[in-house]
């Protein structure tokens, strides 16, 4: 995760609806950039209005935060990088978290609008002994050198901004995956040193899904279909990769297979080997 200055001369903005209310006879007025317009300010009568999330820095700029990241649907979108600092929306899955990582020259702010979940924090990434849970209007401090996690514990999406000091993504970044920040990640290298990422080693990644090995093994030890195991632990492997914690994968699938929700993996568990 680096900051890379006017990396993306061209945004690609994606388009939400944020209510805006007036109260009594006041009109509301936002100075609020339009495309081709940078100085035009947005009159709002009662209804919805449309705003584009896309990266306004370094321009001055106000906005409904709690609104503009409620309604973020994306895994991460830069909304303003300036010299200093950054401010960028996040929307984490059911069971995704954003992965344990550590900002050796950044100190991070983040707060939550939308949803539950745990945050963890360490001196060292082996030994996260910061632990809190957390729900809307939850102010979460991390200071640079920091190991950390946020993990949704919820069954609604978890909806945060992030304020980086200073800024720790290239100008105009949209993530709309955590896969997609994964790969970039991986393309920026680690020539700026701001972040350690997320990315595990071969043995690291073994260490992390011994659960499921455990789980596969006991399978096999009860004789069930060996088409079946297969096929729940390459989702459960799937899931994995998405962010899902292997516990957390491990429940999805079984209950997919438990209520139904899956039909082959119901099938395949009655065939015999």
């Amino acid at each position: 995760m680096y900051y890379y200055p006017n990396m993306y001369p061209h945004q690609y903005p994606y388009y939400v609806n944020v209510p805006m209310n007036n109260y009594g006879r006041q009109s509301v007025y936002w100075n609020i950039p339009v495309e081709g317009h940078a100085n035009s300010s947005f009159r709002f009568s009662n209804g919805d209005a449309r705003i584009s999330l896309k990266d306004y820095g370094a321009e001055p700029f106000v906005v409904n935060i709690n609104e503009a990241t409620k309604q973020n649907n994306t895994y991460r979108t830069a909304l303003w990088t300036g010299t200093h600092l950054q401010v960028t929306l996040m929307s984490l899955n059911v069971g995704e978290d954003i992965g344990l990582e550590m900002h050796p020259n950044v100190d991070q702010f983040l707060r939550v609008e939308q949803g539950q979940g745990i945050v963890q924090m360490g001196k060292r990434k082996d030994n996260l002994n910061f632990k809190r849970n957390i729900y809307d209007d939850s102010a979460i401090m991390i200071p640079a050198g920091t190991w950390h996690n946020v993990i949704n514990t919820g069954n609604i999406p978890l909806k945060l901004y992030s304020i980086y000091a200073p800024p720790n993504h290239p100008f105009g970044t949209v993530h709309r995956t955590k896969a997609d920040a994964m790969a970039a990640e991986e393309g920026y290298g680690n020539e700026n040193g701001n972040t350690v990422v997320f990315g595990r080693t071969p043995d690291e990644w073994i260490r992390y899904t011994e659960f499921l090995v455990k789980e596969g093994l006991e399978d096999v030890k009860k004789g069930i279909n060996m088409t079946h195991i297969l096929q729940e632990f390459i989702l459960m492997g799937v899931l994995v990769g998405k962010g899902y914690s292997p516990e957390k994968a491990y429940e999805t699938v079984e209950e997919w297979e438990r209520t139904g929700e899956s039909k082959l993996l119901q099938k395949s568990k009655k065939m015999q080997n």
